[in-house]
């Protein structure tokens, strides 16, 4: 059996006739950019997200970096970020001329620890980054607290997790501003590269609306230093249709994570995801962990299974971030999950028969010996 890390078919082969309409709607309307379809769906995602406010711009980075400039975040500022998480969270800090400050996960859910914040916070300190990793709402009501008390603004990255919630408030609500990626392999993926900020703030949205578009309002006038990020009107109307979708979609992913847990109980030295208390998880990745990754994720490639390492390299060992002057166990635990992590396949429309496949060999792999 053959079972790739990811397959789109069962998002987009049940949707071919409803996203090929979209595209001759958008190819015929002879509109390409900043037209009605990205209204509507910045309105729809708002909705969706429970924000105010929605801008579409052309990808996940973009929506962070444009969301730290809307809020005067710049050089000699200081950012709170997880010390593991996919570099893009890190860059934006960087991109805007401030400064990242890792912080530690929770080991069992990935996601930064609310509990070792404060001890990082400086008088630079200008913000808190959250980032909802592979899938599960941080723990924002305590994080959210934290930042009230010290005066902190919030910026969540909610690239991996559209429809998570924390207390039943969805991820990408809490924040001042916010930023998610709808980069094609994510739970609400584009055709292409996308992105949107979500925000209340009618102030932010309208300093996030100008900075996308060049500093402008009005064509060539230009009141601020902005950047050219608009999310296309072809990627609006195709976002638009999955978008009825995400839930459902979201459903499967829980499921399929739920049989997962099932059939890996107990074996060998796996490591299941966790969910936090008041928390939940709409698997974006489905990431255990293992002494034995290396070897396990060798053994599944040669059974014909595809698997990723989300991520193998941490920000803060990567050659771009030298300067910061890291090193080797400056950060434990995002060094020892860079080490151990490994991501099976999940993704709407993957089989039962497939889990239990990938299962089986995990299973064989630990009952060898290896």
């Amino acid at each position: 059996m053959n079972i790739p890390f990811l397959s789109f078919h069962g998002m987009h082969d049940p949707l071919k006739a409803e996203i090929t309409k979209a595209f001759r709607k958008v190819y015929d309307s002879h509109w390409y950019i900043m037209g009605n379809e990205l209204k509507q769906f910045e309105a729809n995602y708002a909705a969706y997200s429970k924000t105010k406010f929605s801008i579409g711009v052309a990808n996940g980075l973009d929506a962070l970096i444009i969301s730290l400039k809307a809020l005067n975040i710049g050089s000699g500022d200081e950012v709170i970020v997880p010390s593991n998480t996919y570099i893009a969270s890190w860059l934006a800090v960087s991109y805007v001329g401030a400064t990242p400050v890792p912080v530690e996960p929770v080991e069992t859910t990935f996601n930064i620890n609310p509990e070792a914040i404060e001890a990082a916070i400086t008088s630079k300190t200008k913000a808190i980054m959250p980032v909802h990793l592979y899938g599960q709402c941080c723990e924002m009501d305590k994080i959210m607290a934290i930042a009230k008390k010290h005066k902190l603004l919030v910026v969540e990255d909610n690239a991996q997790s559209q429809g998570s919630r924390c207390n039943n408030k969805l991820s990408g609500s809490f924040g001042d501003i916010n930023g998610t990626s709808f980069y094609p392999g994510k739970n609400l993926g584009a055709l292409g590269d996308a992105g949107a900020i979500t925000t209340n703030s009618e102030d932010l949205y309208q300093k996030a609306m100008v900075i996308r578009n060049y500093g402008s309002q009005k064509k060539y006038y230009n009141e601020v230093k902005g950047i050219n990020s608009r999310l296309d009107e072809l990627q609006a109307a195709i976002l638009d249709v999955k978008l009825k979708h995400l839930n459902h979609w979201n459903a499967e992913r829980v499921e399929m994570a739920g049989k997962y847990n099932q059939l890996l109980s107990g074996v060998g030295d796996v490591q299941l995801p966790m969910v936090s208390a008041n928390c939940t998880h709409v698997y974006h990745l489905y990431v255990i962990r293992t002494a034995k990754r290396d070897a396990l994720q060798q053994f599944l490639t040669e059974n014909g299974i595809g698997t990723l390492i989300h991520y193998p390299v941490p920000p803060h060992l990567q050659e771009a971030y030298k300067e910061l002057n890291y090193k080797k166990g400056s950060f434990p635990l995002a060094e020892k999950m860079a080490q151990t992590c490994l991501s099976l396949p999940l993704y709407p429309g993957l089989k039962n028969e497939q889990i239990d496949f990938v299962a089986r060999k995990v299973k064989e792999f630990f009952a060898a010996g290896a």
